[in-house]
């Protein structure tokens, strides 16, 4: 039981919101994902290319954790709120 117990509390649930350019790349504006406990900014980057090589220029994008620009050294927590925000051109 304890064992059990112990594997639980490993997992956290993250919400990602994509934005611009990375919702088409994506096909969704948003997804919920489990991840280990100690994941950083880095690892879902890194996880997200996986999951879709278009998005192998993830590091042109801005990330958010939470409404806050964060860098990739980033240790994300359970239920944290990662926004992938893509570069912004004007004129």
């Amino acid at each position: 039981m304890y064992f059990c117990l112990f594997l639980i509390t490993q997992i956290m649930t993250i919400k990602i919101l994509f934005f611009g350019i990375t919702s088409d790349l994506m096909q969704r504006s948003s997804m919920e994902i489990e991840f280990q406990k100690n994941t950083s900014v880095n690892d879902l980057k890194l996880f997200l290319i996986e999951k879709n090589q278009n998005l192998k220029n993830i590091d042109e994008f801005a990330i958010a954790v939470n409404e806050e620009y964060a860098n990739n050294d980033l240790m994300l927590n359970n239920n944290d709120i990662v926004a992938i925000i893509p570069p912004v051109s004007g004129g």
